[in-house]
């Protein structure tokens, strides 16, 4: 049975299974001539590339909305343990 391919592309979606080294692990996040998004240095798919602007963009949007999901979390919390809960069902 002949070895399947480590790396490649499948459906224009880009994969690679080889075991990671270091360097390769720190030289995929750190492009500084490509774009936004670069081919992961392991699995399938892209990642952000960390030496474009444009990235730290995205983490910061991201970050933000993840704050602002977990305050109001909290919130609903408080506010849903106090209150009686009434269910109504229909036959």
């Amino acid at each position: 049975m002949p070895d399947k391919p480590k790396s490649g592309e499948l459906f224009g979606v880009p994969y690679n299974f080889e075991k990671p080294s270091l360097g390769r692990m720190m030289s995929a996040y750190w492009q500084p001539d490509e774009g936004m998004l670069v081919e992961k240095p392991f699995g399938v798919g892209y990642t952000l590339n960390l030496a474009n602007w444009r990235s730290w963009v995205v983490l910061a949007v991201a970050g933000a909305l993840f704050y602002q999901q977990q305050q109001s979390g909290e919130e609903f919390d408080d506010e849903a343990a106090d209150d009686p809960v009434e269910v109504v069902v229909d036959d």
